[in-house]
């Protein structure tokens, strides 16, 4: 994901800036927020291949049948696991976006449309007051 969305690996962001400045400190936060989803996503293809493994025994007859279940508790730790994959998923897209816009402020001016990274907009309740001209 880092690589499509900022034609540069992880690893590199940290070369690009002055250490401890805003972007250097945004840069850092897209490389632990990557490295934190490939950890999610090792564990969630792990925990499905133990089941994709179990079901296979099972199907060729090669294993006991558990009288508690087949998968136990495999099948809520997969969905555990698949929740908070898609919820790193949503932090490492918030968090490019955000280098995005303090590495490249110039291209605020002009946003082109990615239905793959929404901006994040404040309610309408954290909004500030409107006041009308009309009234005085």
């Amino acid at each position: 994901m880092v690589s499509e969305a900022l034609n540069t690996s992880p690893g590199r962001l940290y070369q690009r800036h002055t250490a401890g400045s805003p972007t250097d400190i945004l840069a850092q936060l897209v490389v632990m927020a990557a490295r934190h989803l490939d950890h999610i996503h090792a564990q969630l293809a792990d925990a499905a291949q133990t089941a994709a493994s179990t079901l296979t025994r099972v199907a060729a007859g090669k294993t006991q049948i558990n009288s508690l279940g087949l998968l136990q508790n495999s099948a809520t730790q997969i969905d555990i696991l698949a929740a908070r994959r898609a919820d790193a998923v949503d932090r490492l897209r918030e968090v490019i976006h955000a280098y995005r816009h303090v590495a490249a402020p110039d291209a605020t001016a002009h946003p082109t449309h990615r239905p793959d990274l929404t901006p994040i907009r404040p309610s309408a309740a954290d909004a500030p007051p409107v006041h009308s001209a009309l009234g005085r």
